[in-house]
């Protein structure tokens, strides 16, 4: 017993598919959707006739009736409509009386209403049916697509704390050594350590927020870079942002957005800071097949002559360092009428998911 329900259970999907299949054929072709709707139409007329034998008079539209349901329900209005019109028509000629012929008097002008009232409210009924179907097929589509969206979201922002997490943990292994080494140089260490943190926090707090799904690369570091103004309190630094429309995941954005922070924060401490007027520059260009290029420049001074061996033991050249090889470049340095660095990357791949 249960062996044959669960038979039948599992049958009715397959049914329902094998429907859908032929419906979406003979909705997809306008020709096939007709020409089933005359094949329909010629069926219920052989039925009719066979059947009228043995029916009592006052039947004229028995078998009409399942046909047009049907040609509506799986090619659409408009086959059901064509079958609904060769139905009438042809009981009238064959079935209303005086049988074959087209003369409408009382009786047959009323079973004649009689068969275009149901005929119009079964297409109408169908229709509608059918739109809500398909509004229902949309909206479930659209919450599929916004579930694997968040559940992508979700994973990512999981992998993203834990990265952060493994970040601020390496950083305050380094300002401990640096504690160790000098320590009266402790409370300037740790109030370095908590504006990394806190700006770390600023971006990943960007970074999720909903609207920042469709804003554009220049718009959010032109928001960043206003944050770090406010933040450093450099009322006097104008900033020129830049950027080519690329799409970015949202690991190689927070990383990104890490290390133009670390850059700009070491313009705004060092470059600019004593300039009543200065600016700031940051730009990301598409370079085709060489990848994207980051340039952040600022107006001024320039690097001291003994920059390179000195970034080598500063802790935010480190820092930038090790964010520029997780893009997958390598910082270079330059003075231009002020401190330029570069980073010349490779583009992102395309995920199966972008």
């Amino acid at each position: 017993m249960n062996v044959v329900e669960e038979s039948a259970a599992g049958s009715r999907p397959v049914r329902r598919s094998a429907m859908r299949t032929i419906s979406g054929v003979l909705r997809g072709n306008s020709t096939l959707g007709l020409l089933f709707a005359v094949a329909a139409f010629a069926l219920a007329l052989i039925v009719r006739f066979e059947v009228g034998r043995i029916l009592p008079s006052g039947f004229p539209y028995i078998t009409f009736f399942p046909a047009i349901i049907l040609t509506t329900f799986l090619a659409g209005t408009r086959p059901g409509v064509l079958c609904a019109a060769l139905s009438g028509i042809a009981s009238w000629y064959f079935f209303i009386t005086p049988l074959r012929s087209f003369a409408l008097d009382g009786p047959a002008a009323t079973a004649l209403c009689f068969f275009l009232f149901i005929a119009a409210v079964d297409i109408a009924l169908i229709h509608y049916m059918e739109l809500s179907r398909e509004r229902l097929s949309e909206q479930r589509s659209v919450s599929s697509s916004l579930y694997e969206q968040q559940r992508a979201m979700f994973a990512e922002l999981q992998h993203r704390v834990a990265n952060n997490m493994s970040f601020v943990s390496s950083l305050l292994s380094l300002e401990q050594r640096r504690v160790a080494a000098d320590p009266a140089s402790a409370v300037a260490v740790m109030e370095e350590a908590q504006r990394r943190i806190t700006v770390m926090s600023r971006v990943h707090r960007r970074l999720y927020r909903p609207e920042a799904v469709e804003m554009s690369l220049e718009k959010y570091f032109c928001d960043l870079c206003e944050d770090l103004r406010e933040g450093s309190g450099a009322g006097n630094v104008h900033f020129d942002v830049d950027m080519d429309p690329v799409r970015l995941d949202i690991g190689k954005m927070m990383t990104l957005s890490l290390l133009v922070t670390e850059i700009v924060t070491n313009s705004l401490k060092h470059g600019v800071a004593e300039q009543p007027s200065s600016q700031i520059g940051v730009m990301l260009r598409d370079l085709g097949p060489a990848g994207l290029e980051l340039t952040v420049r600022d107006s001024g001074p320039g690097f001291p002559d003994d920059h390179e061996e000195r970034a080598g033991h500063g802790l935010g050249s480190r820092i930038a360092r090790g964010f520029a090889a997780q893009l997958g470049g390598q910082l270079a340095y330059s003075n231009e009428d002020g401190a330029v660095t570069r980073l010349v990357f490779p583009r992102p791949q395309p995920t199966a998911e972008t």
